[in-house]
């Protein structure tokens, strides 16, 4: 169990009321994510949910048998098994470990106990729980009409803003996986942001090389994404104070 003093520093819990975040936290324990980790897949039964603080997951659909399409990123900002406060305890989609390292993991029964006697943690949940449909609607505009090359650049700013960090490692072939194109496509997409001296990519490693050059040639999403977490997650902030 951790300590209910330490600061958390995933953003849901060191958001809320000092008693509800250390009643929480007494249940929790740190545990270590390893880089490509399955913690879920689609119609599991969840035994756990993670709230990542150092670590990012990937949720990915599954297309066919062989193709499959990242439809999210959770990072310090939100968790991995929301849907148990809808009283959902199946897993809908294949989470990935995509960024190694800590992150809280409570059960299944001890977060149902919480949400009982907590209406605020409920509340705040369920507002993240909105987040993400909000952005997993906006996934499925963004696959279905934005061009590779601003696809990418989103994909590499939610990367960083997650792993905390303008530099991480990741292969084209990942990234073709992750967002369900070719991979002479993010061969493509990734040279014109070279081009752009926006990133450097040389051997799976990359580098942001420009953030605000890089916001600009991303697609919309990238902002409708922040602005409606800020938005929501806003409005219980200041219901809470």
């Amino acid at each position: 169990m951790l300590n209910p003093d330490s600061k958390p520093i995933n953003r849901l819990i060191a958001d809320l009321p000092v008693f509800e975040r250390k009643r929480l936290l007494a249940q929790c324990e740190t545990v270590e994510l390893e880089f490509n980790d399955t913690l879920t897949e689609p119609g599991d039964l969840l035994q756990y949910a993670w709230f990542p603080s150092q670590s990012f997951i990937s949720l990915i659909a599954p297309v066919d048998a062989s193709s499959n399409l990242e439809v999210g990123m959770i990072g310090n900002e939100g968790m991995l098994g929301n849907t148990i406060v809808l009283g959902m305890t199946t897993a809908p989609l294949h989470a990935l470990v995509q960024g190694a390292g800590p992150a809280l993991r409570i059960s299944v029964a001890n977060l149902q106990q919480q949400i009982k006697q907590s209406p605020v943690l409920e509340t705040v949940l369920k507002k993240y729980l909105y987040v993400c449909m909000v952005q997993l609607s906006q996934t499925a505009a963004c696959t279905r009409f934005h061009l590779v090359e601003a696809r990418l650049a989103r994909w590499l700013l939610m990367t960083r803003d997650r792993a905390n960090s303008d530099e991480f490692r990741i292969t084209q072939e990942f990234l073709a996986y992750m967002l369900g194109v070719r991979r002479v496509g993010i061969t493509r997409a990734a040279t014109a942001l070279h081009k752009k001296q926006l990133i450097n990519y040389h051997r799976g490693n990359i580098t942001i090389l420009d953030g605000e050059g890089l916001e600009a040639s991303a697609c919309s999403c990238y902002q409708i994404d922040k602005q409606t977490y800020k938005r929501v997650m806003q409005i219980f902030n200041k219901k809470v104070v």
